[in-house]
């Protein structure tokens, strides 16, 4: 069985050949392509494809439903059935499954089950790419060196089950970053954008933007570690509220272990977790952030199962006009803590704020820090979420409504929610791209929030 064998017939393949109770396939079919960027010229470019196939068994025995899952990738036909059976093996030599549920049923086939798959490829970037170079042009002018890289992959997944599950999904997904630093490297500024399809990004625009935060950085200003009335960008916004979302399992929270347990027993929806009116949410069919409608589960964690694949995702409120209306929960930890199903999310939206942008934000700023971004967030405890990080790339004094100039970088211990309860204001949403996360989270949009007393614990010499 080639690599270019339909995804669809490796499906029904894998299905036929399977003896277990039950089976899920799921067949994920990745084409990439890339730019990279240094000193203001392209170094590399690259494309690829590939292909993997996830193979869960399940078996019943006396005491419950075991299941197996085993991947991998480049399955030939001669590897298809060992496949097959060593996800087997491995649900026979396995426990009952605690998250075990009878496999989903009754979700209409997409009716592209069987076409072959989606493919991205360098023409992706056809009108990026001249676009890049005259931003090259413009820095070169300007005395500014552009570094970066371009990345977008478009992933078809193929869910088939043997209750009868034949469904696809198509995501695409790509990320900008951009640096601009001085010829001397003592001043960086950063910029990253997502997108589906690289025809709404512009690089002349972002080098405008950058070498406008290089000419504020010409100015160097020391400060202490202290609490700054601090203007927190969406792409900080969404670091911070992806890692929130992370830790909202309900079934954690109602075994007592983490910030949204209540003192006491049982959880804290239905509180107030903000003075501001925001709603948190998800949304597979938000407009430019389209995500998964289904559950495509790899494997099961406490916010998902395997026994879920191909559950349907609906539109979420987590919090919903500043108080917490959601945790997720798979079928199984939903039936443990009485609370609805509520599937992981592929995106996420933070609405409630004004129609302010950013940059109207600072000028009604008397005194206070602009930040670009924050990196290397860790937990430092999960009963409150408090995280540690640092910012990077720019921090930015503002005066009297003016960034006056760069101050050094800090060390931050702060708690999402926290945050959250002391935000003063919220700006426009907007599509933002995470900087720590975009690895695995890249479909957010997030309003800028002003923090009266954000909490930078110490100085940083990072840049």
């Amino acid at each position: 069985m080639p690599i270019r064998t339909k995804p669809h017939e490796i499906v029904e393949r894998a299905l036929e050949l399977s003896t277990a109770d039950g089976c899920v396939v799921i067949a994920d079919e990745e084409s990439s392509a890339n730019l990279r960027w240094a000193g203001n010229a392209l170094t590399t470019n690259g494309v690829t494809r590939g292909r993997t196939l996830t193979v869960i068994a399940t078996v019943d025995g006396k005491e419950g439903t075991a299941s197996g899952v085993v991947s991998r990738s480049a399955v030939t036909a001669a590897e298809l059935e060992p496949l097959v059976r060593a996800a087997e093996a491995a649900a026979r030599g396995a426990g009952p499954a605690e998250d075990a549920q009878p496999l989903v049923t009754g979700t209409p086939a997409s009716p592209d089950f069987a076409a072959g798959p989606a493919e991205t490829s360098s023409a992706v970037f056809a009108d990026f790419a001249p676009a890049l170079g005259e931003a090259f042009a413009r820095a070169r002018a300007g005395g500014r060196e552009l570094y970066g890289f371009a990345h977008h992959t478009l992933v078809s997944t193929y869910l088939g089950t043997s209750t009868g599950l034949r469904l696809r999904h198509d995501q695409p997904t790509g990320t900008l970053e951009l640096n601009a630093k001085s010829p001397d490297r003592t001043r960086s500024a950063w910029a990253g954008r997502s997108t589906r399809d690289f025809k709404d990004v512009d690089p002349t625009a972002l080098d405008a933007e950058l070498a406008v935060r290089l000419g504020w950085a010409e100015r160097k200003i020391e400060l202490p570690a202290g609490r700054y009335e601090t203007l927190l960008p969406p792409t900080a916004v969404a670091d911070l509220l992806i890692y929130q979302m992370w830790s909202a399992a309900a079934r954690d929270a109602v075994e007592g272990r983490t910030v949204f347990s209540k003192p006491g027993g049982g959880t804290r929806l239905g509180e107030r977790l903000s003075g501001l009116p925001l709603t948190l949410r998800s949304d597979p069919d938000a407009p430019g952030l389209e995500s998964a409608p289904f559950v495509i589960a790899h494997s099961s964690g406490d916010d998902a199962s395997v026994f879920d694949n191909g559950l349907p995702v609906p539109a979420t409120e987590w919090i919903s006009d500043g108080e917490l209306a959601r945790l997720t929960t798979t079928r199984h930890s939903a039936a443990l803590t009485g609370q609805p199903t509520a599937p992981g999310f592929g995106n996420l939206i933070l609405d409630g704020g004004g129609e302010k942008s950013l940059e109207e934000m600072v000028a009604d700023t008397r005194r206070g820090l602009l930040l670009t971004c924050l990196w290397y967030i860790r937990e430092v405890d999960p009963a409150t979420l408090l995280l540690t990080g640092l910012t990077r790339d720019g921090v930015y004094l503002v005066e009297n409504g003016q960034v006056v100039g760069e101050v050094n970088n800090f060390r931050f211990n702060e708690s999402p929610v926290d945050l959250l309860s002391r935000a003063s204001e919220a700006g426009r949403t907007e599509k933002t791209l995470p900087r720590e996360w975009n690895d695995w989270f890249t479909r957010a949009a997030m309003p800028a929030l002003r923090i009266p007393d954000f909490n930078m614990s110490s100085v940083s010499q990072g840049v």
